[in-house]
């Protein structure tokens, strides 16, 4: 069986890191190249902490694909560099598994119709942890006995952005079987502008940002006299890395967009 030929973007992130680590660690998988803002025409091996990844660091990414043409890219960069990356990908017949967050339904619309032409795939998840697809996935198996539900999702001070993907996603699945309600008195008001939160169909979402944090949610859904709390916590990086490795074994099967690892996993 032939290796799996990927490119990871964003090598010198914490979750970049991992995902190095990952590809260079799995048996069926070789890491052909990086891409990076910087150190263009080094290798990765001579940056601290990465002796052992003998592979060319690229800057661009058409030159990288021309080049190396890999068969998978592993995003992990930030959001605009990210949606450029992927369609780049697409349009070189490369297959993109993408962690990072902040894409519009409209930028969704057009990879998914950009899939269906290529008759490629490609996955984009909120979130790799298969603990946390577990906890969108009981949430929405509650929420059809619950109605009044607020989202509380933490993460460290260096998020870009707000919501977290992950709880957009969760409020989304949430919706596909609660209906609209706007919740608490009819009549509340914010005294400090926020203090309720994010409204998704009545529904409210939370963001905290403090530093020691990695990324943690939880759904407290509540009715007459009793309460369900769902709450998952990754405590480091690594706990990503199962999810990221389903994806990859996944995309090179698929022809077609998939946004969530809860469409894959079992």
């Amino acid at each position: 069986m032939d290796k799996i030929k990927i490119v990871v973007a964003g090598p010198r992130g914490k979750m970049g890191k991992e995902a190095v680590q990952l590809v260079m660690n799995t048996e069926n998988y070789e890491l052909v190249a990086v891409l990076d803002r910087k150190y263009e025409g080094m290798k990765l091996s001579e940056i601290e902490g990465f002796g052992n990844a003998d592979v060319p660091i690229y800057t661009s990414a058409e030159t990288c694909f021309e080049t190396e043409k890999p068969d998978v890219l592993i995003d992990l960069t930030t959001p605009e560099v990210g949606k450029l990356h992927t369609k780049t990908a697409l349009s070189y017949g490369i297959r993109p598994v993408v962690g990072t967050t902040g894409f519009s339904k409209e930028e969704m619309n057009d990879l998914e119709g950009f899939c269906r032409e290529k008759e490629l795939g490609c996955i984009i998840a909120p979130n790799f942890a298969v603990g946390a697809i577990l906890m969108m996935k009981f949430s929405q198996m509650a929420a059809k006995y619950f109605e009044d539900i607020e989202i509380i999702e933490l993460h460290h001070n260096q998020k870009l952005d707000a919501p977290s993907g992950t709880a957009y996603k969760t409020a989304e699945m949430i919706a596909q079987v609660r209906e609209q309600k706007k919740q608490g008195h009819p009549n509340e008001h914010e005294t400090l502008t926020g203090a309720r939160g994010a409204d998704y169909e009545g529904m409210r979402i939370h963001s905290v940002r403090l530093p020691g944090l990695v990324a943690h949610q939880q759904v407290m859904l509540g009715s007459d006299g009793q309460s369900l709390t769902i709450r998952h916590d990754s405590y480091n990086r690594g706990s990503f890395m199962s999810g990221v490795k389903l994806a990859v074994d996944t995309v090179v099967k698929l022809d077609t967009f998939v946004y969530g690892l809860e469409n894959i996993i079992e």
